[in-house]
């Protein structure tokens, strides 16, 4: 029952990806980020404004922290995300977010001092390679010659980003609640949003019946109720195990993009994919110190 949790919570990434690339040709991205936060912190905020108020102290002790995981997690991931979804594919994009395991596993040796382990520098290289024939489609040396696509590369800095900010949860380790942790976070996230989004024109930011399907998707659904389930399959798994389930986003975006948006699955997405997934799963699971001695990161 409890690994119900990260699966729903994978089910609604995914269909966070298929909005994000049906969004591309109907908002813009910096507007329907904006909405997606009003929409999150009213919901969150019928149950959470006041324990973050009583809460006040503590909080206004770690807002610069808070600040920052706000912009990393809902501002800079999601903006780079939607804007993604113009120029590349939802296949593509959820393979790139599925790497924000290994990539957050990478950071840690650098930031906090993690021990590199067998698993991490083989999976990277093998997912390195896998995205190399993806992003290529087929042609390793065509990134070389002629880069890669521009959604591409803005989906792995998303990724990156996101995965920087696990990398600090972990190392600063805020003492605050879950959703009151959230709450300001996406608080913070609308403040940084809010000047961009008053220079978007008129005609990008309409909401219609078009728009506002995505807004309520993005805001109920990716923004609170995945929340909900991931932080509880955390408490209930683990992060190590939940992570596993981050596997199964390109599988889930793959098939809902085929019969949602009749996106072609070609075999550079099959090969691509599998080999940096085998990658991430290698780094994941594999947790043998390349040097010295592990330090307790065996999966829990």
């Amino acid at each position: 029952m409890s690994y119900l949790f990260p699966l729903f919570a994978i089910l609604f990434w995914a269909g966070n990806v298929i909005v994000s690339k049906m969004a591309a040709s109907a908002i813009s991205p910096t507007a329907i980020t904006f909405y997606r936060l009003v929409l999150a912190l009213f919901l969150m905020g019928l149950f959470t404004a006041r324990p973050a108020w009583r809460n006040r102290k503590t909080l206004l002790r770690h807002w610069p922290k808070l600040a920052l995981y706000g912009a990393l997690s809902s501002a800079v991931f999601q903006a780079l995300s939607y804007r993604a979804a113009e120029t590349t594919t939802a296949t593509n994009m959820a393979i790139l977010t599925a790497l924000i395991p290994l990539l957050s596993m990478l950071l840690s040796v650098v930031i906090l001092r993690d021990p590199l382990t067998l698993g991490m520098a083989a999976g990277g290289a093998l997912s390195f390679l896998g995205l190399l024939y993806l992003v290529g489609q087929g042609d390793m040396l065509s990134v070389f010659q002629h880069g890669i696509h521009a959604g591409d590369g803005l989906m792995l800095l998303a990724a990156l980003s996101y995965a920087l900010y696990g990398v600090l949860l972990r190392h600063w380790k805020v003492p605050v609640p879950a959703w009151q942790s959230t709450f300001v976070q996406s608080f913070f996230a609308l403040l940084y949003m809010l000047p961009l989004y008053l220079r978007v024109p008129a005609a990008q930011a309409a909401l219609d019946v078009n728009t506002i399907p995505l807004i309520l998707y993005a805001g109920i659904f990716s923004s609170v109720l995945l929340s909900f389930l991931w932080i509880e399959g955390v408490h209930r798994l683990g992060p190590n195990r939940c992570s596993i389930f981050i596997n199964l986003l390109p599988l889930f975006t793959a098939l809902a993009a085929f019969a949602m948006l009749r996106e072609a699955l070609h075999m550079y997405h099959l090969l691509g994919g599998a080999v940096t997934l085998a990658g991430v799963l290698l780094a994941q699971t594999v947790q043998r110190p390349l040097f010295g001695r592990s330090r307790g990161l065996a999966l829990d």
